[in-house]
């Protein structure tokens, strides 16, 4: 009918991923699931190869599937910029510092051995040997935008895929660059195209540095003076687009920028109040991302070609795997974060099918052989919750860690969330005092350690599952948060207090910004280490002069009561929060 409006396709598209979303995330979270494997099957369904092959005979199904693929690539590439934003945030300039030896050491080897010997197997196969080499280090890659968001940053697992993911993130551009070098038409200045964009990516990121420095602390303070949460959103994404594109504008990724923006926000008193801002956007745009991960499979395809398939999904999972499991023992790794590290990593990665596209843009290989090896890369994809599962599985059957006794889970207990010197430290003076505990940690090594020592501690991640409920927080007198890691303390105290309003939290912080940060996710008493550094020297200074103890004791503490409601006021608390009666107390 002429004047009918027809429907946007970009509303279309839409309302399928909003819509994707919101069935998704409940019902897979229902199931204890990740949605990763949701939004991937979403997107086979909804995909040109699904039911979008069917809308030119039923013209209904162009509302519950997506008309142009091709059009949410932007978006996602977006998701996957503010992912690598976020780990930047969880990270610090210092961490990634202590993490140099992990990778460049661990990071390196995985992908240089990986990538040589498969090109090696596809050589022996009947591959020409550039070609085999750029399969050889497309399927090396990992995937970051799965990978991180399971394993997380700060247990062993999660710091060995860092360092193994953050060195391949670094090697994107390099190989990309290399594999035009060696096309068969390729110009004769592919290695001055590489020196230059080393250089001027080079002086980039020096000017990020500098200027992050410099204008960021700047910017936000500006920002939280408005109160305005539009406001510190817009600074938010002008900075994280603003580092991506300089970036990309001389050749290196967009996702050296991200991560460059989150690091210099890090360090920054507002990374708490920018990372809680970004999450729903990473969340959303990284679903889009495997949305459109599901519509690149073709069911038909793999089913024509099922076992070719299979065999090429498993030699490429059990090889990456035995790999990566291999160099971690030969870095030091325990056996448990060896294995399940090792299969964590062993699919191909969103990277692979960049490298993949440049290699069949470059005449590397022929289209054929490019598609085959997108589908197992994509099938990879999907298969990597259920092989964090595995690999979680047999970690704890080749090593298990000790677990609490129905009598240790018995009786209220004090949690302490951290077990190492601060950790140790309380439990020593709760058991001092008779007051019955349990701490918890992520990190296998310091559990077994604590056991030998005759602590009572146990294997979990605080801020994931259920694993405070399995220990009884419900009857918990108090949560004792000991962890030197600022972002975590503080999204850990808010989710607690949301969960549990009369809960006691005591929580360790850096000094009296974070302290205040703290207090404000709802922390009982945040107890800043400067603060008390400077009483402890007060009180042996006192005493040693021979001014009587007593008055020192009382002195001590009342500065502390005096700094604590200054900390308070600062971060705008007029009461302190209700506490639950402890049931221990005589």
């Amino acid at each position: 009918m002429a004047g009918e409006l027809s429907p946007s396709p970009i509303l279309q598209d839409a309302l399928v991923i909003l819509g994707a979303a919101g069935i998704v995330i409940p019902v897979f979270a229902r199931f204890k699931i990740t949605p990763v494997i949701g939004f991937i099957l979403i997107g086979i369904l909804v995909g040109p190869f699904g039911l979008g092959a069917l809308v030119y005979d039923y013209d209904w199904l162009q509302y519950i599937t997506i008309s142009d693929p091709e059009g949410l690539d932007p978006f996602a590439e977006f998701g996957i910029i503010l992912l690598l934003f976020t780990i930047g945030l969880e990270l610090s300039f210092n961490r990634l510092w202590q993490m140099r030896r992990l990778v460049f050491g661990l990071g390196a080897m995985e992908l240089l051995v990986i990538g040589s010997s498969l090109a090696f197997v596809l050589a022996m196969m009947g591959q020409f040997w550039i070609g085999a080499l750029a399969l050889g280090f497309a399927l090396a890659f990992s995937s970051t935008a799965i990978v991180l968001p399971i394993s997380g940053t700060r247990s062993p697992v999660g710091r060995a895929a860092l360092s193994m993911l953050l060195f391949e993130d670094i090697m994107i551009v390099p190989i990309v660059f290399i594999l035009g070098a060696l096309a068969p038409y390729a110009q004769s200045d592919g290695d001055s195209s590489i020196v230059t964009v080393l250089w001027q990516g080079g002086l980039v990121v020096i000017a990020l540095l500098v200027l992050g420095r410099i204008a960021l602390p700047r910017l936000f303070a500006q920002a939280a003076r408005t109160k305005s949460p539009e406001l510190f959103l817009a600074a938010s994404l002008l900075v994280v687009i603003g580092a991506s594109l300089a970036t990309a504008a001389t050749g290196l990724s967009p996702i050296v920028g991200a991560l460059i923006a989150g690091l210099l926000i890090a360090e920054t008193e507002y990374h708490g109040e920018v990372e809680s801002i970004m999450e729903p956007f990473k969340g959303l745009a990284l679903g889009i991302f495997l949305i459109t991960v599901g519509m690149s499979i073709d069911l038909r395809s793999i089913w024509e070609n099922l076992w070719p398939i299979v065999a090429a999904v498993v030699l490429v999972l059990v090889f990456k795997a035995l790999v990566t499991g291999m160099l971690l023992r030969f870095m030091g790794a325990r056996r448990s974060t060896a294995a399940e590290t090792g299969i964590l990593m062993a699919s191909p990665s969103e990277t692979t099918l960049i490298v993949l596209s440049a290699a069949g843009s470059a005449m590397l290989i022929q289209p054929g052989t490019a598609q085959f090896w997108q589908i197992v890369t994509a099938i990879g994809l999907t298969v990597t919750p259920l092989l964090a599962m595995l690999g979680r599985a047999i970690g704890r059957h080749v090593e298990p860690v000790p677990e609490l006794t129905e009598e240790e889970r018995g009786e209220p207990r004090v949690i302490i969330i951290g077990v190492g010197r601060v950790g140790m430290l309380v439990a020593d003076m709760l058991k001092a005092h008779d007051r019955p505990y349990v701490a918890i940690d992520s990190d296998a090594d310091l559990i077994s350690e604590a056991r030998k020592l005759g602590y009572l501690a146990t294997f979990g991640d605080a801020a994931r599952g259920d694993a405070l409920s399995r220990l009884g927080i419900e009857r918990s007198p108090a949560v004792v948060l000991t962890m030197d890691e600022p972002v975590l303390a503080q999204r850990l105290t808010h989710k607690l207090r949301k969960a549990y309003p009369d809960l006691l939290i005591v929580a360790r912080a850096r000094d009296s910004v974070h302290a205040a940060d703290l207090y404000r996710a709802g922390a009982s008493h945040a107890v800043p280490e400067t603060l008390e550094s400077s009483l402890q020297l007060s009180e042996a200074v006192l005493g040693d002069i021979g001014v009587p103890m007593g008055p020192v004791i009382a002195s001590i503490h009342e500065k502390r009561d005096e700094f604590r409601d200054l900390i308070q006021k600062d971060a705008g608390l007029e009461h302190k929060p209700k506490l639950r009666t402890s049931s221990l107390q005589n």
